[in-house]
C-alpha cells in the first residue's frame, strides 16, 4: 500500500491542462484525486464527500476561489485544508487568500516537488490537529479547529495576522521561532512593510499577556520569538522589553 493511498484531494482548476499536470503529479505521490472546473462543482463535490485537502485556483468561473474559501469556512465541521493557486504574486493578493481562509498560497507556475512537499506539509499539519486540536501553554489555549484564543477561561480576540502568529509559536513552543520563519508561514516569504512584523507580535503580546506578571510570549534577543511559561521572575521592564524587540527585528 502506498503510503498516501486513500488521502482524498480535491483539486478546482478550469485549465484541462493544468488540472491534469496537478493530478498527475498529485497521482505519483500516492494520493486520490478528484477534480472540479469551477467554484460551484467544488461545493457541490465537498458536500458530498469528505476530502483531506483542497487544491484551488483563485480565478474560477461562476464562483471564484476566494468566495470558495469563505464558504467552505462557514460550513459546520473540520474544514480541509486549502492551498490556493493563483498567477498573481502581489502581497495583497495573498494576505486576502489567506484572511479568506486559505492555509497556503502558491504561485503559477510552481515546481511539482514543491507542490508535493506543500501538500504534504499541510496534511500532517492537518492531522495533528485532529489528534489534538487544542494547543495548550500553561492557561493559554488555542482550538486549532475554531481557531479561539483563550488565556485563564476568558477569551481573547485578535486580529487575523496576530493570530497566525500566535498559531505558529504555539505550535513551536517551546522553541524559539525566528523572525525569518514568521516571515515566511506568515506572509509567505515576501517581506513585510518595516516594523510590521514587530507591530503585530506586540498585539499578540498585548492580547495573551496584557499586564499579567506572568508572561508567555518572550522576546529573544537576535533569535525570535518563543511562547513558554517561565514563571513570574522572567517579567522584563518595559525599557529591557522595548530592548530586546529592537534586538530582534
Amino acid at each position: 500500500m502506498r503510503i498516501n493511498e486513500g488521502c482524498l484531494i480535491l483539486v478546482v482548476e478550469d485549465h484541462p491542462a493544468i488540472a491534469e499536470l496537478i493530478g498527475e503529479c498529485l497521482e505519483i505521490g500516492g494520493y486520490e484525486v478528484d477534480f472540479a472546473r469551477d467554484g460551484v462543482e467544488a461545493l457541490r463535490l465537498l458536500g458530498e464527500s469528505n476530502y483531506d485537502l483542497v487544491i484551488l485556483d483563485r480565478s474560477l468561473p461562476r464562483l471564484d476561489g476566494i468566495n470558495v474559501c469563505r464558504r467552505i469556512g462557514e460550513k459546520q465541521g473540520k474544514a480541509p485544508p486549502i492551498l490556493m493557486l493563483t498567477a498573481h504574486d502581489a502581497l495583497e493578493d495573498k494576505v486576502t487568500g489567506l484572511e479568506a481562509g486559505a492555509d497556503d498560497y502558491l504561485t503559477k507556475p510552481f515546481a511539482a516537488d514543491e507542490l508535493r512537499a506543500r501538500v504534504a506539509a499541510l496534511l500532517k499539519r492537518s492531522r495533528r490537529e485532529v489528534a489534538g486540536s487544542v494547543l495548550k501553554v500553561a492557561d493559554l489555549e488555542l482550538d486549532v479547529e475554531t481557531m479561539q484564543v483563550r488565556r485563564g477561561g476568558q477569551e481573547i480576540h485578535m486580529t487575523p495576522t496576530a493570530l497566525r502568529i500566535l498559531t505558529l509559536l504555539m505550535r513551536q513552543a517551546p522553541r524559539v521561532v525566528s523572525r525569518e520563519e514568521i516571515v515566511r508561514a506568515v506572509w509567505m516569504g515576501e517581506e513585510p512593510e518595516s516594523d510590521s512584523l514587530r507591530s503585530h507580535v506586540y498585539q499578540v503580546r498585548r492580547a495573551i499577556d496584557g499586564d499579567s506578571d506572568r508572561p508567555l510570549l518572550h522576546t529573544m534577543v537576535t533569535a525570535g520569538y518563543k511562547i513558554a511559561d517561565l514563571g513570574p521572575m522572567v517579567a522584563s521592564s518595559p525599557d529591557a522589553s522595548g530592548l530586546a524587540e529592537s534586538g530582534a527585528r
